[in-house]
């Protein structure tokens, strides 16, 4: 239930309901047991329109907790830099593996404060940027074709070419069969993302790294700017992008993307909450999987 369908039923406002659930947090915070984190995954939300709008969160995944840890605003290096402050050089030391996307701020932080710990980057936000740069071929290419006058094959093929084939109805489907036949860059773009799933399914990292390699090979010479850039990214965080192999059998890589989507969620009903701090309590309460005092609490 909502806060204000709480105070609904218990015949209270809006305002002590939220006390209470504040000092629930609070007392939860307080009393966690931080001692067996050893994986941990960061990522950003936005939780507001326009700028400085993000949030900095960083999650438990170890195989048997997952859970929020930590909020921070905006997303630079000074943000994820006071979550290792305040975790601690000890624990800190402990973390076998951290997972983050390719935001330069997290990079370099990670590799200064936790160096020892096993970086992986995200599969999901890998395939997000892929998307990006496909969607970019599409609409550019679009434009090119109303230039010229030919035939707009591509309107409405958004989604045909971004959701994966299994997932598409059965219309975006019969879409992407007539878009398969057309000579085009959007198409040979679309074809080189797809193959590009396979990289996920090696079982070692040394032969995921070949596939790697000849995909980049290929994209570059592909004349497609857009996968071009996506493929010289991926060069530059080649290491990192194949430790993803190295971890999978011991984390729950794709807990970050689950936890974030339930943090979203939260942020949506939270568009009008009235601060950062109220929504930061939202979050805790939400995702921390925190301890409950023991005592039952009467509102006020």
């Amino acid at each position: 239930m909502s806060w204000k369908e709480v105070g609904d039923v218990f015949q209270t406002s809006w305002d002590n309901v939220f006390r209470s659930v504040k000092m629930a947090v609070a007392w939860g915070l307080a009393h966690r047991d931080l001692e067996n984190v050893t994986a941990i995954g960061i990522d950003e939300i936005a939780y507001k329109k326009g700028h400085n709008s993000y949030l900095t969160v960083v999650y438990q995944i170890d195989a048997g907790c997952r859970r929020l840890l930590w909020i921070g605003k905006e997303r630079t290096q000074r943000t994820l830099r006071q979550f290792f402050k305040e975790f601690g050089a000890e624990r800190t030391a402990r973390l076998r593996f951290v997972c983050s996307d390719m935001w330069k701020p997290y990079l370099q932080i990670v590799a200064a404060a936790a160096g020892k710990a096993l970086h992986i980057l995200d599969r999901f936000h890998i395939m997000s940027q892929m998307n990006k740069a496909l969607d970019k071929v599409r609409a550019q290419e679009t434009r090119e074709l109303r230039a010229k006058g030919e035939q707009p094959v591509l309107t409405r093929s958004r989604w045909c070419i971004l959701k994966r084939p299994e997932n598409l109805t059965d219309k975006q489907g019969v879409k992407l069969k007539e878009l398969l036949a057309c000579n085009l860059k959007t198409i040979r773009a679309y074809l080189l993302k797809e193959d590009f799933q396979r990289f996920w399914q090696y079982q070692r990292a040394a032969w995921a790294a070949r596939f790697l390699d000849e995909w980049c090979r290929r994209t570059m010479r592909s004349r497609i700017q857009p996968m071009k850039q996506v493929a010289k990214m991926l060069r530059s965080h080649r290491e990192l992008l194949l430790n993803w192999f190295r971890a999978r059998e011991q984390i729950a890589l794709g807990a970050v993307e689950g936890l974030n989507n339930k943090a979203k969620v939260t942020c949506r009903k939270a568009y009008g909450f009235r601060s950062y701090e109220v929504l930061k309590i939202a979050l805790y309460h939400t995702l921390g999987c925190l301890p409950e005092p023991e005592g039952t609490h009467r509102f006020c």
